[in-house]
């Protein structure tokens, strides 16, 4: 495009800028910008051009033109050349000086195009800015801003005039009587400062490594005594505020022997201030920076004015944060820096402050002093260091804390402590056990209606936090694995810790394949004489049978099958190849589908065939038993998930199956008759099909080891003459019958058909009747119990099938059959004089 071209569609868009629809007026801005991009020499001087010509434009399409000149010369500054840079420069600052009274968008944006020339021609800026900024008048507001924005913009360039700039501002200062020009004076003051500060911190590459702090120390020690002593008394807030930003930064360019003089002084009288704004950020920032100056020359008048420092910082960290409010989350920031600052020059005030207030009757003070302690752990490390015991003894009590803030705030000062070694100290595991606690919280909870002075989180929200913490602490803290491997494997079996199971397998899984890839001959997990940790068969039954509910809890199951996997070695050196093969199949299948489409009766029976071809894998008896025996202990552990121990009762069943000791078979399955809650409807089934999977391998010792309890004073008393004219006693009696009765039925269904033929009719039938049936004074008493008498009718049927099933029962011939059918003619006549109540 020529040219000639480029001004014409120039002068266009900018003749379309003044269109009444201000979605025109914005596309025509963009085409101009855009045009600007490819043509930025021409369309800068087209604009300058129009504004020229057009001196009666109003200045909001004035504003909107200098907005695309800034954007194009931000874009484009390195192809600028210096003509059309002194043309643009003259232009905005024309614009940015013609009206007298303040126009703030339109002024604004001629400043903002000076100072983005600034970034490349500073000089030529300067030049007319300076022009305009003559010594005994007053200049325009926006040259003052404008020098001073332009110094932070471009403090290299800035800098070497400073001097010059300071001497001519200094005597201005009495002769502004307007807040709004000593206002920007102070905002000018606060920009040379900071700009200043950038120059001395980067001398190495700055333009004159000669340039020191001392050069401008007389000019900063004159502004401070106007701005303190007169300024900073002024009604107007907006004035004050202004003064405080400019102390700050300006603090650091004082004499060193003037600060620690001022300072009795300067630091009451921006605390007053806290009282008197409810805006707090600007006096926080410049505190801080106070703060630090004042540690810089080792100050001894901040340790006599410590106290009510910290009484007023502490008042501000213990306000609620929003954090849809920016200006109170940057004075949240600017409050932690100052206790920071604090940390390096008093730690021992500092904390002797701060971790008594863990004991504050006020939830937001015990909120407020854990987040300045997890800061401190974070940003003061080299100072905590030696305070780390002192510091992991005071968090006892907030680990008491039942408030869900409180609790959060805990896991995040927790999460920082792991970070910097605390928790290798002693006392560091309860640390984590608290994470654990918090990981195992229901995540249904909710708060009820909170009171007006506790505004608490739902427990999810802790625990969420304290998922996410554990997992990372697990996998990103190198230094805590150590502390975490294997004390994690604590958490695995106890009952309270059962909603936090995913989170710990997943955390478990990430150490132990660290520790692999450390060393892949080492076993896991070294006890060391250690009888906390859960032995190899306490974490088989525990993360088999959880996988039961697969889904519950994040999806457990996965969680439980993936550590199971990790830890073969443990659990039997022979295993790793077997569970290689096996669990990722299960895996696969736990993928295919949902909570809501998974057939539970197939996946329980995909878990007992992966535990029995387990136990075909290890074939060590000894081994077995020591399973077996660590399932009957876990039992009681699912009294409240009843679906659970029913299929634990399973498990039980398959491993005492695969146990050659007959001994130890009959004791199991004696100590499960004895001890079973007959009451559940659900553990009567576990314990019927514990004992017919027991049956596929030990027939005759599962029916002696019935017949032994039927025989026995446990049941005798459970049935006895006494208890039959106590309701509750018969009602629990007729359970007991009712589980043994199934337990036949389940062990006729199970066994080897050729096995149960012949002992069918002269030990299932006659000790099922036995049990079905009770006789008072030798009369037979006929039972009313429902659930009785549909046990009888399901093992009637096993049985019956069992017999069907086998090879010669055809030929069978039962001398009791016609008892048989009589018993079973009993049960719907007995329901006749009502509809049935039963299946």
């Amino acid at each position: 495009m020529s040219e000639s071209h480029v001004q014409r569609l120039s002068t266009i868009l900018l003749d379309a800028i003044t269109d009444k629809d201000p979605l025109v007026q914005e596309q025509v801005c963009g085409a101009l910008c855009a045009l600007g991009e490819s043509r930025p020499e021409e369309v800068l001087l087209a604009c300058a051009e129009h504004l020229r010509q057009h001196e009666k434009l109003a200045h909001p399409y004035r504003t909107m033109i200098l907005r695309a000149v800034e954007t194009v010369v931000s874009s484009r500054i390195g192809e600028l050349d210096k003509d059309v840079a002194r043309t643009t420069i003259l232009l905005a600052s024309g614009e940015m000086t013609r009206a007298k009274e303040l126009v703030c968008d339109w002024q604004q944006a001629a400043s903002n195009v000076l100072v983005a020339l600034g970034k490349r021609f500073v000089g030529k800026v300067m030049e007319e800015m300076l022009s305009k900024f003559q010594p005994g008048l007053l200049p325009h507001y926006f040259v003052v801003q404008t020098l001073a924005n332009l110094s932070v913009s471009n403090a290299f360039g800035t800098v070497p005039f400073l001097t010059s700039i300071l001497s001519t501002m200094l005597p201005m200062l009495s002769l502004a009587k307007h807040d709004s020009m000593r206002v920007v004076f102070c905002f000018a003051l606060q920009r040379f400062s900071e700009s200043t500060l950038e120059y001395l911190a980067n001398l190495d590459q700055a333009p004159d490594p000669t340039v020191r702090k001392d050069a401008f120390a007389t000019d900063t020690l004159s502004a401070y005594d106007i701005l303190f002593h007169q300024w900073l008394q002024s009604r107007e807030a907006k004035l004050r505020l202004a003064v405080v930003e400019a102390l700050g930064p300006m603090s650091h360019l004082l004499p060193s022997e003037k600060l620690e003089e001022q300072l009795p002084k300067l630091l009451p009288g921006v605390l007053a201030l806290y009282k008197k704004h409810a805006e707090t950020a600007h006096m926080s920032k410049s505190l801080a920076q106070i703060l630090e100056a004042a540690v810089s020359v080792g100050s001894r008048t901040l340790e006599v004015q410590l106290d009510s420092v910290l009484a007023v910082l502490h008042a501000q960290v213990c306000v609620p944060v929003e954090s849809s409010s920016p200006l109170v989350m940057s004075n949240q920031k600017e409050v932690l820096r100052c206790f920071t600052v604090l940390a390096c020059c008093s730690p021992d005030r500092l904390l002797a402050f701060l971790l008594p207030k863990l004991d504050s009757s006020s939830e937001r003070t015990r909120v407020g002093t854990l987040q300045v302690l997890r800061h401190l752990i974070n940003a003061a490390a080299a100072q905590m260091e030696v305070k780390k015991p002192f510091i992991l003894s005071s968090m006892k009590l907030p680990l008491l804390d039942t408030n869900s803030k409180v609790k959060r705030a805990v896991v995040q000062v927790i999460s920082a402590m792991a970070h910097h070694g605390y928790l290798e100290q002693p006392g560091g595991e309860a640390m984590m056990e608290y994470v654990v606690q918090q990981c195992a919280l229901p995540p249904e909870s909710e708060p009820q209606k909170p009171c007006a002075d506790s505004e608490n989180l739902p427990a999810d929200g802790v625990r969420a936090i304290s998922i996410s913490t554990l997992y990372l602490v697990s996998t990103t803290v190198d230094r805590m694995s150590d502390v975490l491997w294997p004390y994690l494997l604590e958490f695995l079996v106890p009952v309270r810790f059962t909603r936090a199971l995913t989170p710990l397998c997943r955390s478990l899984v990430h150490l132990a394949q660290k520790r692999q890839e450390q060393d892949a001959d080492a076993f896991l997990i070294q006890y060391n004489g250690n009888a906390t940790l859960p032995s190899p068969y306490a974490i088989t039954t525990r993360l088999l049978v959880v996988s039961s509910k697969p889904y519950l809890g994040d999806g457990r199951g996965a969680a439980s099958l993936r550590l199971l996997s990790v830890l073969h070695r443990n659990i039997h050196p022979v295993l790793g190849q077997r569970w290689a093969t096996t669990i990722p199949l299960l895996l696969e299948h736990l993928d295919e589908y949902t909570e809501e489409t998974l057939p539970q009766k197939e996946w329980e029976e995909k878990l007992l065939m992966f535990l029995r071809d387990t136990l075909a894998a290890v074939a060590d008896n000894t081994w077995i038993c020591q399973l077996s025996l660590e399932m009957c202990r876990q039992l009681p552990n699912y009294n409240e998930t009843p679906q659970e121990k029913n299929f634990l009762y399973k498990c039980i069943g398959t491993t005492l199956g695969a146990a050659s000791h007959k001994e130890v078979v009959r004791k199991h399955l004696q100590e499960l008759l004895e001890t079973a809650r007959y009451q559940e409807e659900t553990e009567r089934e576990g314990l019927a099909c514990c004992f017919g999977i027991c049956a596929i391998s030990h027939l005759d010792d599962t029916l002696a080891q019935l017949e032994d309890f039927v025989k026995s004073d446990v049941f005798r008393k459970s049935t006895g003459i006494f208890n039959i004219f106590k309701d509750r006693s018969e009602n629990e009696a007729d359970k007991v019958r009712s589980a043994l009765v199934l337990c036949y039925g389940h062990v006729a269904a199970r066994a080897p058909r050729e096995l149960v033929q012949p002992r069918v009719e002269s030990d299932i039938f006659r000790n099922m009747f036995q049990c079905f049936s009770t006789k008072v004074l030798g009369i037979k008493v006929e039972t009313k119990d429902p659930t009785l008498r549909l046990s009888l009718v399901r093992s009637v049927c096993m049985a019956s099938q069992a017999v069907c099933g086998s090879a010669r029962g055809s030929a069978s011939h039962f001398s009791r059959k016609a008892e048989l059918v009589g018993q079973m003619m009993l049960v719907p006549r007995s329901s006749s004089r009502q509809s049935p109540r039963t299946p």
